[in-house]
């Protein structure tokens, strides 16, 4: 009999460890929404779930969409240079046009090169890219403080694979980043005001 009661014990006790286990998150199904998209970065997945739950993350899949759905958020460059030329001032002007009429919201711009050169030269190719983009838009009148990051992919991210010169390759990418923190609408968490104002297409770009 008192063998029984011992097992009894036992089995309760492992039963409470387990759900200790669940609670304290040792439990696969207890991490935070994100996790499996942690690059290793202390406090990845905790971000990704706050932003998750306050609708943010949301609000930028689903502006960012409709930012690329308006204008157009690439363009090309000359082989080794970073010069803007009438094309890409053009697409440009669209994209400060678009940025203007949605101030509470941030966006990054990526630079990219082609194959050719060495990739340490490729990465300040592309960084040179990306900073003419935002000096070009900072003049179209909007903020740099808007415009998150200057990121450069160098030669990793080609839109056509190849060793070659390949004007395709060698361009600036904007997208949709986030939201400016301090703006009212944002702290009171109103994202879908933002995301589903009227832009105004027919406008047309300010000159400069």
């Amino acid at each position: 009999m008192a063998d029984k009661h011992i097992s009894r014990r036992l089995l309760v006790a492992s039963l409470g460890l387990s759900a200790l286990g669940a609670c304290t998150g040792v439990n696969s199904f207890n991490k935070p929404a994100g996790h499996s998209v942690d690059e290793g970065g202390f406090g990845n997945p905790t971000m990704q779930n706050m932003l998750i739950h306050s609708g943010e993350a949301e609000a930028v899949s689903h502006l960012g969409g409709r930012f690329s759905a308006s204008v157009p958020t690439t363009i090309n460059f000359a082989f080794n240079s970073a010069r803007l030329d009438a094309t890409a001032r053009s697409v440009l002007d669209q994209q400060a046009h678009f940025m203007r009429q949605f101030p509470e919201v941030r966006f990054s711009v990526y630079g990219h090169t082609d194959a050719v050169g060495s990739n340490a030269y490729n990465q300040s190719l592309g960084r040179r890219r990306a900073l003419a983009a935002v000096h070009y838009l900072g003049r179209k009148g909007v903020s740099r403080s808007r415009l998150a990051a200057l990121v450069s992919f160098g030669e990793t991210r080609p839109v056509v694979p190849t060793q070659s010169r390949e004007r395709a390759n060698r361009r600036t990418v904007t997208e949709v980043s986030g939201f400016v923190s301090g703006n009212p609408l944002v702290l009171d968490g109103k994202y879908g005001q933002i995301v589903y104002r009227q832009y105004v297409a027919s406008a047309g770009p300010t000159g400069g």
